[in-house]
């Protein structure tokens, strides 16, 4: 790459980047509202909702990447071309296809990147993000502490707690189990919940145990540590579900029975693969039809909003069109090849435009007129 095209490149690369950047934090904000229900109705910290949030992000990416790199690509066009960059980058001697380049592995390089996310991150974060929320799900500490209140759960238990500290240190804890033929209570200074090879526990500090059953006996037993055991009273049975989004490619190809039975269709499954493959392709239509917006016509002194105008027309109806395919290609298996199709075509007809502007105008030969002019000239 020569000195004029890494210039070209940096200019190009930085609104990219930058429009990325944007919005990729309105796509961060929007899932931080909805994650707020994490803190609000399960109690969670914030530390939660902020890695629920980010494991978001790859998934936003395989939109966000294209429209990215359709804007950021126009903003840099339009000021090399209003500024006369690109002029005196010609009259330099840069041929126009040299020119072009810098933006094209751009493209290569923004279409390798959403490739990488859709096929490892958005799958990885897509099933750590289920984990953790089937965990604040079955989370009984979220469930059962409430401070100030007695909480009512599953099977006859009743737990109050007056004080929660930020460590997650439980103060003054008082337990109440019924259990039809007997009732147990148990208060502690202190209690933590924890787990145990995988099973719910409750560990108590200098309290004391109180039992009485219907027999009319009463037990008392004060103790310095003890733990409650828990597992009869968290839905154990229960499993995470996972969603296509959250498949690897393999899987989605390759469907193992228990995924056809909880996650979809093998229809679902590859119409799904073959979005994640083809995603890539549309930030190549999206640098491909910046630079014909801005690149494919004549200079004009007045802007380029017009064909700008028509180019983001045109993304938006291609791109629009592609999530129906998606969709429609859960059914109809044959409509997969359309994915790939689909912004090829775009693309192949955004760079003909681009190509034709770009070749010299040749003079229509008419001999018998310049015969005529030369007799009268």
């Amino acid at each position: 790459m020569t000195l004029i095209q890494g210039y070209l490149f940096r200019q190009i690369a930085r609104p990219v980047v930058g429009a990325c950047a944007a919005l990729t934090g309105i796509g961060i904000l929007s899932q931080s509202l909805d994650q707020l229900q994490v803190i609000v109705e399960r109690g969670q910290s914030i530390w939660v909702m902020i890695r629920l949030t980010l494991l978001a992000v790859p998934q936003l990416l395989a939109v966000i990447v294209p429209i990215g790199m359709f804007v950021g690509a126009l903003i840099a066009l339009t000021r090399l071309q209003r500024e006369q960059e690109l002029t005196a980058i010609f009259a330099s001697g840069v041929t126009r296809w040299s020119a072009i380049r810098p933006a094209l592995h751009l493209a290569v390089i923004a279409a390798l990147a959403t490739l990488l996310t859709t096929t490892v991150l958005q799958p990885w974060g897509q099933r750590q993000a289920r984990a953790e929320a089937f965990a604040i799900r079955t989370d009984l500490a979220a469930v059962l502490i409430e401070e100030g209140r007695f909480v009512q759960g599953p099977n006859g238990l009743t737990v109050y707690v007056q004080q929660i500290e930020q460590n997650g240190l439980l103060k003054n804890l008082f337990v109440y189990v019924d259990e039809g033929d007997k009732i147990t209570t148990w208060d502690a200074a202190e209690a933590r919940f924890g787990r145990v090879d995988g099973l719910p526990i409750l560990s108590l500090v200098n309290g004391s145990r109180q039992s009485y059953s219907s027999r009319g006996v009463l037990e008392y037993l004060s103790f310095g540590r003890t733990v409650i055991d828990l597992s009869p009273y968290a839905n154990l049975a229960d499993q995470i579900h996972y969603k296509p989004a959250d498949l690897y490619l393999p899987q989605l190809f390759n469907p193992s029975p228990r995924d056809l039975e909880s996650v979809g269709s093998a229809g679902e499954l590859r119409a799904e693969a073959h979005s994640r493959l083809s995603a890539p392709l549309y930030a190549l239509l999206a640098m491909a039809m910046a630079l014909t917006a801005i690149m494919g016509g004549q200079f004009s002194r007045t802007g380029y909003g017009v064909r700008i105008a028509k180019a983001a027309a045109a993304f938006l109806i291609v791109r629009v069109a592609g999530y129906g395919i998606v969709s429609a290609s859960a059914w109809n298996g044959w409509l997969n090849g359309l994915q790939y199709l689909l912004p090829i075509v775009a693309t192949a007809i955004a760079l003909r435009l681009l190509f034709r502007a770009l070749k010299p105008r040749r003079a229509r030969a008419w001999p018998a007129l310049d015969r005529f002019k030369a007799r009268f000239a």
